[in-house]
């Protein structure tokens, strides 16, 4: 029986043998794509290539692609578990035609694949295809070349409410590269129910989609023009897990190899004995796709990305507590999952202790976050009103708090009390709607700038060269000429601005002809040309002028300083905090650096001192800044470090400073490490859960930053009257004496509050036979408040006394009751009539209330409302 592991070695293999370049699998986050969530098809890092902003040296391609669909548009997370195929994490086998083969070849490789006996071997007449209404192509290669009986090819129309709207036509977007596809189905035999695709029964099990072949045929416009593309290409994809299942022999994805031992060692950290239980599926899920989101960066979060593996965990961890699991387990899950995954798991294995201290820490997290959310449940249970929970408490326990909805559930049906379903609904919606709109999913990729050609960059070595106009574009049109005080984008075949990427600014400059002037305010990448973004000042440019391209030299050099600093910080980082610090997003410019990075932990005022001294420490050693150019494959053994959200080509730039730091990088650099000067950490701290950040300056900005904070001290000096070496014991002085003087103020409240209740007692009237004293008191603070009730409680022994206070604009309510007549009042049910007069709310012991309200104007009438209640009441 063929593994998990063979069979993704046979599929790259198989296609290595038919000229395919195996590409190692992207990381789960997209690079440079903000539209997308997570990786969740094997196309996503070539999409760049058949959009035909990219190129790579090789046209055919193969991976075994890791993939996430647990957020954004695709999102599986409810059914995992539950269902025999549905996966937050899964593996997509894939291979990639960029304008080389087309449909021919894709189908009979796929064909070869399946059915050969030097490979999966499966039995021909098991396998069912289908293909779009319209493509008689790929009809006939199915039917006349493979010899595949019509009665097992389906054809599939729109079936989905809209011309090319199927479930084999795919498409990359609304708009866009789209064509038709042909489905590979298997057939696991009469035993199952179901039916075969396109049939009325074809949601059963017994005919299961094992592959897709797309064949990128068109570019959609916006107003659904259908273009043929130049160069067709094509994109596959094969779900590792459902073709393990059916090589296999198994009927469910959570029985292949893999999953066996993760569910088995579910269990016996969980204590289960029934293997079936689907909470054990959750589990053995879950624990692959949170362990390699770490392994990718990803961090538990309240947004983004790290909220949705902070819902995955939870996920798991409330399925182990089902299970009756005791403590922190899903962490222990991590030795066994690097395991199973052979040679796909050696980022795990080198990312391990990572992965398993934030799993633990995320759910201690969520022990203490059910604790709280109990607490706020059963205040929530307390308020009821015929026996119904309304459903916008539900759904802020589970969106604000991260209690569990089915938690939430079981302990209404042991209390009675259903939820008002239709409101959770309600609101769960609204907040789909609302993530939607702010999710990127709608570009137009029709209206991508895009140009045939290639900018020659020349920037490593010049600041200055010339270039000839390969495009112009104004207001988003590409145009032959430009015009004074038009606003554009120029593209140069040759230039010697950095384009912006790496978190590196694009430069800024002047493109000039004898009459033209044209001010570059920044410098983009589109694809494989450099796009100058500005303003023509004077004269006028056309495509194919050539033009003399000057890069602002000074502003170059001041961002080459914080460039190379940055590495410096990297590397310091790791050194002094741990390497499981990785990179998050960087801006580099011409007047700070700032550097995101995971860090689960504070950083110490020592750690923060160590950091800065160790970068300070490689500038004074006047390291050599050196850069070779390589395979990717010698970077990496050389032990180069990639950057966040860089992409890439087989052949990198290694940009090295001693044997301190080594680091894939394509920007502008200072030559030595002493040429930065100065590196000075301006500020540190938290931007997210488990995500810190560090902004820092360099150079001359160091300086005028030192010499700007040296004034702030003797400024501050001066006002103290003392000079900078004695300004912390001025400021210990002050400080003390302040406290003193607070100390006196408080004790001279308490004497005129004392004095004040005095006075009060002798104002007492009498309802029903029992004293009460209700009066308005201006700008007494709470805390004197208490004081004078306690007071008066002494004074009068039984009573009821209730204070309205106006303070700092904001009502201040007591309520004090001596103990004999508890019975009869309770202060807090007191307290909370008054508040509400005042647009306040509050509450306390039986004996002793406060509360609070904005409503200053209607003091008189909850004073009022006090003494009516009172009346009834004794």
């Amino acid at each position: 029986m063929k593994t998990t592991a063979d069979i993704r070695r046979d599929f790259l293999r198989f296609f290595e043998t038919k000229g395919h370049q195996i590409v190692a699998s992207s990381s789960l986050v997209p690079e440079n794509d903000p539209t997308l969530l997570f990786t969740n098809a094997g196309m996503n890092q070539f999409k760049e290539v058949f959009l035909g902003q990219d190129q790579r040296n090789y046209k055919r391609a193969t991976t075994a692609q890791r993939c996430v669909r647990a957020g954004g548009k695709h999102n599986d997370l409810e059914n995992v578990g539950y269902t025999a195929r549905h996966h937050t994490f899964f593996e997509m086998l894939g291979n990639f035609s960029f304008g080389d083969y087309f449909k021919q070849d894709a189908i009979q490789y796929a064909w070869e694949f399946l059915t050969s006996a030097v490979w999966l071997n499966l039995p021909a007449e098991k396998l069912w295809v289908t293909v779009y209404e319209t493509d008689q192509e790929a009809y006939d290669i199915w039917n006349k070349t493979v010899g595949v009986p019509a009665e097992r090819i389906v054809r599939i129309g729109d079936n989905k409410g809209a011309p090319y709207a199927s479930d084999n036509f795919w498409q990359m977007g609304d708009t866009g590269p789209c064509g038709p596809c042909t489905e590979i189905f298997y057939d696991h035999g009469e035993h199952i129910w179901g039916g075969p695709p396109g049939s009325a029964e074809e949601d059963g099990d017994r005919y299961i989609e094992i592959w897709n072949v797309v064949f990128m045929q068109f570019n959609r416009q916006a107003d659904g023009t259908m273009l043929p593309l130049p160069k067709p290409s094509v994109d596959t994809g094969m779900g590792l897990e459902r073709i393990s299942a059916v090589l296999q022999h198994v009927n469910s994805n959570y029985d292949i190899d893999i999953f066996r031992r993760l569910v088995a060692k579910a269990a016996d950290i969980t204590g289960t004995v029934d293997l079936k239980n689907k909470s054990l599926n959750v589990i053995a899920d879950h624990i692959r796709s949170c362990a390699y989101l770490i392994a990718d960066g990803v961090i538990p979060s309240n947004e983004g990305r790290g909220y949705v593996l902070r819902r995955i965990i939870r996920r798991a961890v409330r399925h182990g507590h089902l299970l009756g699991a005791k403590g922190a387990f899903f962490y222990q899950l991590v030795p066994t999952l690097i395991e199973v995954m052979a040679e796909a798991g050696n980022e795990l294995k080198d990312n391990q202790a990572l992965i398993e201290k934030l799993l633990r820490q995320e759910e201690e997290q969520f022990a203490r976050t059910l604790e709280r959310g109990l607490v706020l449940l059963d205040e929530a249970l307390a308020k009821v009103e015929n026996k119904v929970l309304s459903g916008e408490v539900v759904f802020k326990l589970y969106d604000t708090y991260g209690f569990p909805y089915d938690l939430t559930a079981d302990i209404c049906r042991e209390k009675e009390i259903v939820i008002d379903q239709d409101g959770f609904d309600r609101a769960m919606e609204a907040q789909r709607q609302q993530a939607q709109a702010a999710s990127n999913f709608g570009i137009d990729y029709s209206n991508v700038i895009s140009v045939d050609g290639e900018t020659c960059f020349e920037g490593y070595s010049e600041s200055e060269s010339l270039g000839k106009v390969l495009a112009i574009f104004h207001d988003g049109k590409e145009v032959e000429r430009l015009q004074a005080g038009q606003s554009a984008v120029v593209v140069l075949d040759n230039t010697p601005f950095y384009g912006e990427s790496g978190g590196q600014i694009g430069d800024s400059g002047r493109l000039e002809s004898q009459s033209a002037v044209f001010a570059v305010k920044d410098t983009q990448k589109y694809g494989k040309v450099f796009g100058h973004i500005g303003e023509l000042l004077q004269g006028e440019l056309v495509v194919g002028q050539s033009l003399n391209a000057a890069v602002d030299s000074q502003r170059r050099a001041k961002t080459a300083l914080n460039h190379s600093a940055t590495h410096l910080l990297h590397a310091a980082l790791r050194q002094i905090l741990g390497t499981h610090v990785s990179q998050k997003g960087s801006l580099v410019s011409d007047s700070i650096l700032r550097f995101d990075f995971a860090q689960p932990e504070a950083i110490s005022k020592a750690q923060l001192n160590a950091i800065e001294d160790l970068v300070n420490q490689q500038i004074r050693a006047n390291l050599p800044i050196v850069t070779e150019i390589m395979d990717l494959d010698a970077a990496k053994a050389k032990g180069a470090m990639a950057l966040f959200g860089e992409k890439y080509s087989e052949q990198v730039r290694v940009l090295s400073m001693g044997e301190f730091s080594t680091e894939l990088c394509g920007g502008i650099h200072a030559k030595r490490t002493g040429d930065i000067g100065l590196f000075k950490i301006t500020s540190e701290g938290a931007i997210a859960a488990g995500i810190r950040r560090i902004e820092a300056v360099t150079g001359a900005n160091a300086i005028n930053w030192l010499h700007q904070l040296q004034a702030v001290i003797q400024q501050s000096a001066d006002l103290l009257k003392a000079d900078s070496n004695s300004l912390v014991e001025k400021i210990q002085q002050l400080q003390e004496r302040n406290k003193r003087s607070e100390k006196e103020l408080q004790l001279l409240k308490e004497k005129a509050a004392q004095q004040a209740g005095n006075n009060l007692a002798k104002q007492t009237q009498t309802i029903n036979g029992v004293q009460v004293v209700l009066q308005k008191l201006d700008g007494v603070e709470a805390k004197s408040l208490r004081i004078m009730v306690d007071d008066l409680k002494n004074q009068l022994g039984s009573a009821v006394i209730a204070f309205a206070s106006v303070s700092d604009g904001k009502v201040n309510l007591i309520v004090g009751v001596t103990n004999d007549l508890t019975a009869k009042v309770k202060a807090g049910e007191l307290v909370n009539l008054m508040a509400q007069q005042v647009g306040g709310k509050g509450g306390g012991r039986p004996d002793l209330a406060m509360a609070g309200g904005a409503q200053v104007e209607n003091v008189a009438i909850a004073l009022a409302s006090a003494k009516t209640w009172l009346e009834n009441k004794l």
